[in-house]
């Protein structure tokens, strides 16, 4: 549908409120390269807070014109409310499927997956998510605002209430100014946060972001991240960022999930401990290249399961 929603219809008012807001730091994760042993110090970790998503030994396997193709085999992974989660791993390792099935646009051979301690589908259909694409998926007939508003329309909002939240979450992406405008008429960066204030236009407790920023040059993507940082600092939800970008995934997250080639398993579960409040300047330190070297370490050791 690519309009950075649930398919829903039914509006809900007990799901229009986001998750309090939420401080304080995680267990540090130990660097480790099997899975298992990954998940066990996930699961401690997250348990200080309320899960917003909760993926027990999912597989999902799926047919192909020559055969069965095993997409991931046996994750498990525990997200408490109000981090910012990044999924990093080689092309075809599962990043994006694994997003799909919290989306429940996929469904899971084997293992189970709640969202809010809901099923997947049940969370889709009380909107407890937004989903953003990796293109703006912007309708290039409607302006900006109208785009904004398009989710408020499907569920069923005043008109008057469609454009008072147009106008806020426009503001908090700073495109302010820009709601009469139509998508060709904005860059490449200033399309992609238009597609972030639709996706939080119902206000959804969990953002989903399938490399909203690959095909964006590196001065747009920097500057993008920048602001990302705070609009999630300013509006606490939970952030499920899938990258390719090592610095991208360090630069933004909480904790980074690093995932094996197909069939994805999740290699390490490293927590960034970086100060909140981060600028561009930060990949300078030795921090980050601590854990840089980290990500790197499984992104290599996860290798193994081709040999």
């Amino acid at each position: 549908m690519g309009v950075g929603m649930p398919l829903s219809t039914h509006r809900d008012e007990s799901s229009v409120a986001g998750p309090p807001r939420s401080g304080g730091l995680f267990r540090v994760v130990k660097p480790m390269h099997m899975a298992a042993s990954a998940v066990s110090e996930t699961r401690v970790s997250s348990a200080v807070r309320p899960l917003a998503v909760d993926v027990r030994d999912v597989s999902l396997t799926y047919e192909a014109a020559d055969g069965e193709v095993a997409a991931l085999s046996g994750v498990n992974l525990a997200i408490a409310e109000g981090e910012f989660v990044s999924f990093i791993g080689p092309s075809g390792c599962g990043k994006t499927t694994l997003l799909r099935l919290i989306a429940d646009l996929e469904q899971p051979s084997a293992g189970a997956l709640l969202v809010n301690g809901m099923s997947a589908g049940q969370a889709r259909l009380t909107r407890a998510y937004g989903y953003i694409f990796q293109a703006p998926a912007l309708y290039p007939w409607r302006t900006i605002e109208k785009n904004v508003m398009l989710p408020l329309e499907v569920m069923g909002y005043s008109h008057r209430e469609r454009r008072e939240r147009a106008t806020r979450y426009l503001a908090l992406v700073n495109l302010s100014g820009f709601e009469r405008k139509f998508p060709w008429q904005l860059s490449g960066g200033m399309q992609q946060r238009a597609s972030i204030a639709r996706a939080l236009s119902f206000d959804p407790a969990l953002l989903l972001m399938d490399e909203p920023f690959g095909a964006l040059d590196e001065i747009v993507r920097d500057h993008l991240n920048e602001q990302l940082l705070r609009l999630w600092d300013k509006t606490g939800k939970t952030v499920i960022f899938v990258t390719h970008s090592i610095p991208e995934a360090i630069f933004l997250s909480t904790r980074i999930v690093v995932m094996s080639p197909r069939p994805g398993r999740i290699i390490d579960v490293i927590e960034c401990d970086l100060p909140r409040e981060r600028t561009l300047e930060i990949r300078e330190t030795a921090q980050f290249v601590r854990n840089a070297q980290r990500v790197r370490m499984g992104l290599r050791s996860g290798h193994s399961y081709d040999e």
